[in-house]
């Protein structure tokens, strides 16, 4: 369903919230929206943020978002702890595929825009707009 989405973006606004906790500046988007720091497995965000570059990366090839979501996405995931490269591969695999996955659960883009009585493009434009949202927050670099 979207809350597989959603993970993926809490994903992307832990980042941030990563991020604003190191610099001192307020983050792109509400605390309560972030995941609790002690809260979330560093591999699973790690696994998450990968399929989330596939998913992504999927949105750019059918033509619905642009380069600049994909090269921030790739930035924060420079910025976590490095997990598992296999299980990182697999799901950056499954997102490129149009698959979301996060925590053991798997839906098609297509389904859940379907759920939610939405389009595939406009979930792509939600992620990519959430990502690039986070992205300004981000060190030049």
């Amino acid at each position: 369903m979207f809350r597989q989405i959603t993970l993926a973006l809490g994903v992307t606004l832990a980042a941030s919230a990563a991020f604003a906790q190191e610099t001192g500046e307020a983050p792109a988007a509400p605390a309560a929206e972030a995941p609790a720091a002690g809260a979330v497995d560093p591999a699973e965000v790690y696994e998450a943020a990968r399929n989330q570059l596939g998913i992504l990366k999927f949105c750019q090839e059918q033509g619905f978002s642009g380069e600049e979501a994909v090269a921030s996405q790739e930035k924060m995931i420079a910025m976590l702890p490095e997990g598992d490269a296999d299980a990182g591969a697999a799901a950056e695999q499954k997102g490129a595929e149009g698959t979301v996955s996060g925590g053991g659960a798997e839906i098609s883009l297509e389904e859940a825009a379907s759920q939610q009585s939405t389009t595939v493009d406009a979930q792509c434009k939600q992620i990519e707009a959430a990502v690039n949202q986070v992205a300004e927050q981000l060190p030049e670099g």
